[in-house]
């Protein structure tokens, strides 16, 4: 059976922009209007977006922006109440909201969240689940939904394996606001950056890991993921086997024979 193969051509995008440069992917949430909440049809963009990038051998890194003084504030309760479905996207459905974080989780390459503006609720899917997260200082970042009556069911998932559990609950039980500074401090970002800065670093993140042997990435990357649902006795010999797989990669004998010859690697 022929694996589908997806392409961009022809599709109308209404809620994200996407861009491609450099081996890298630009996700770019396109409702400012909106708070960039998330709608069906932005899952919708979203998911295909990211099937097509792991799909890609020349996309090597997936980075997800956002249009105006929010970066995404989580769920868009207007769609949730069955209003506002109207749209103008062709892009094929292939998964809900939560699907998004499975996306991300199981992309095998590197994605970064360049959040420049707060965040809140559904959006922590996002967050929570790709590999790197840079913040603007002073961005705000919560979980308010016991505040309406809901409970983050599906945001812990992530949350839990990127942040200390009492400090977890904390966030989603009282669904306060933490600033850029506790979020480093809790694992929730990699690193708060002035706002000025933040798309510089970003980008220079961003082609530092394009740089970086693909083939290798997406194999310790799906290991990665595949070991954290493991005991530690279970998981040290699938370890074992995906080393030996990485060292007879093409990527592996090519770094190795770079480094011998004194040159820089040259990936396919």
């Amino acid at each position: 059976m022929t694996e589908e193969k997806l392409s961009l051509e022809g599709l109308v995008f209404e809620a994200v922009e996407l861009e491609t440069k450099n081996h890298i992917l630009t996700i770019t949430l396109n409702r400012p209007q909106r708070k960039n909440a998330i709608n069906p049809t932005m899952a919708a963009e979203i998911i295909y977006a990211l099937d097509y990038a792991k799909q890609e051998r020349d996309i090597r890194v997936v980075v997800l922006a956002a249009k105006g003084d929010v970066f995404c504030a989580g769920g868009d309760l207007a769609a949730m109440s069955g209003k506002g479905s109207e749209t103008t996207s062709t892009v094929p459905v292939r998964g809900g909201t939560d699907d998004i974080a499975l996306r991300f989780r199981h992309l095998n390459k590197p994605s970064i969240a360049c959040v420049q503006g707060n965040l809140f609720a559904g959006a922590l899917l996002f967050l929570c689940n790709v590999t790197h997260a840079i913040a603007a200082e002073g961005v705000k970042f919560s979980a308010p939904e016991i505040k309406r009556g809901i409970w983050p069911f599906m945001v812990m998932g992530g949350l839990f394996r990127v942040m200390p559990q009492r400090a977890a609950l904390d966030f989603v039980m009282r669904g306060n606001s933490i600033s850029t500074a506790q979020a480093e401090k809790w694992g929730l970002i990699n690193e708060a950056v002035p706002a000025d800065a933040l798309q510089d670093h970003v980008a220079s993140l961003a082609a530092e890991l394009a740089s970086l042997a693909p083939g290798t990435m997406q194999l310790g990357l799906a290991a990665y993921v595949a070991q954290d649902a493991m005991d530690f006795d279970s998981a040290l010999p699938f370890l074992r086997k995906q080393l030996d797989a990485c060292l007879q990669s093409a990527d592996a004998k090519e770094g190795i024979t770079a480094f011998l010859e004194k040159r820089e690697p040259k990936w396919d």
